[in-house]
């Protein structure tokens, strides 16, 4: 089986970090996001993956390929981004073969072979407070979905999509995506998988809709620091430079320079960082930049930038 991983956004939402790194690419906790995410899924046992690409689409590439050489790897040119059911559309192949579908922005701390290993198509939901904001699944008792909305003003269902799919002909949902485009059926000026998820269903696919507790979206700063502070708390501990008061967990690049500081609990300080006489606490701070004296606490800094004033000042710091 094989996996489509959409990892062509912009990530407007976590700007500046993302001005020079394409979100997909946030070092957390020593490792790019979609690091995290290949790992998950080799390591069930998926060989093939196509990582849907566009911006900044050389540094995805480039790092997929080199630290992933051992898989089938293809990496489809999203040009245009026109929603996510587009860029899955990219990665689909004229086959009956199933394939799993996971958003290149999630975390998922889930059983990957337990959730393909089901006789029909499924879905991982999350109950969520507001479900205005996300894609969300109407379901009858036996959780077979009867309705798939997209970010609904008024929400009649509390499980949001979680961004995992399992489909077991891709084929079919291949036909729905590209009736989708040629009938120019748009949710929010884009062209959505749920929509198409939808139409399979009315056509007589059965979804199952399956609820996981492990599911960490990167989409803002706050859900990218909870992600940040989960596979901080999975990993080992790392070679911290002596000097330092270290609270775990932490990472810190062996190439990063770290003097007189406390650092922790949960940061990550990217290659090339240098922090000194500071104090810094649930934070990422990105390749190259330079941080002195200051306090920070609950901070994305991106990379290649100086923060030794009143404000941080984006440049590479020499």
């Amino acid at each position: 089986m094989r996996a489509v991983i959409p990892a062509a956004g912009i990530g407007k939402r976590l700007r500046p970090y993302t001005l020079e790194v394409p979100k997909v690419m946030i070092s957390l906790a020593g490792k790019p996001l979609l690091g995290h995410i290949l790992d998950a899924i080799s390591l069930s046992g998926l060989t093939s993956i196509s990582v849907i690409v566009g911006y900044l689409h050389e540094q995805v590439e480039d790092y997929v390929k080199e630290s992933y050489s051992h898989l089938r790897l293809d990496f489809p040119f999203q040009a245009k981004r026109k929603g996510l059911g587009h860029a899955v559309l990219q990665g689909l192949e004229d086959t009956e073969d199933d394939v799993l579908i996971l958003l290149g922005d999630t975390i998922f701390d889930v059983d990957f072979d337990k959730f393909r290993a089901r006789e029909k198509n499924a879905i991982a939901v999350v109950k969520v407070d507001d479900p205005r904001r996300f894609g969300i699944a109407e379901v009858g008792h036996d959780m077979v979905v009867s309705r798939l909305v997209e970010k609904p003003e008024h929400p009649q269902s509390d499980l949001a999509l979680a961004g995992m799919y399992y489909i077991k002909d891709q084929r079919r949902l291949k036909a729905a995506l590209e009736k989708l485009i040629a009938d120019d059926i748009r949710t929010r000026g884009e062209y959505q998988l749920t929509d198409a998820l939808q139409l399979m269903i009315e056509q007589g696919d059965e979804i199952e809709a399956v609820e996981i507790n492990g599911w960490y979206d990167c989409g803002t700063e706050e859900s990218l620091l909870d992600s940040h502070r989960f596979l901080l708390d999975q990993s080992s501990k790392s070679d911290n430079p002596a000097g330092n008061e270290i609270i775990e967990p932490v990472f810190i690049h062996p190439k990063a320079s770290v003097t007189d500081s406390r650092i922790g609990p949960y940061v990550t300080i990217d290659e090339g960082a240098v922090v000194s006489g500071s104090q810094v606490e649930d934070t990422i701070i990105g390749e190259y930049s330079v941080v002195e004296n200051k306090e920070l606490k609950h901070v994305l800094l991106a990379k290649q930038t100086r923060f030794d004033g009143d404000t941080p000042t984006a440049g590479r710091a020499d």
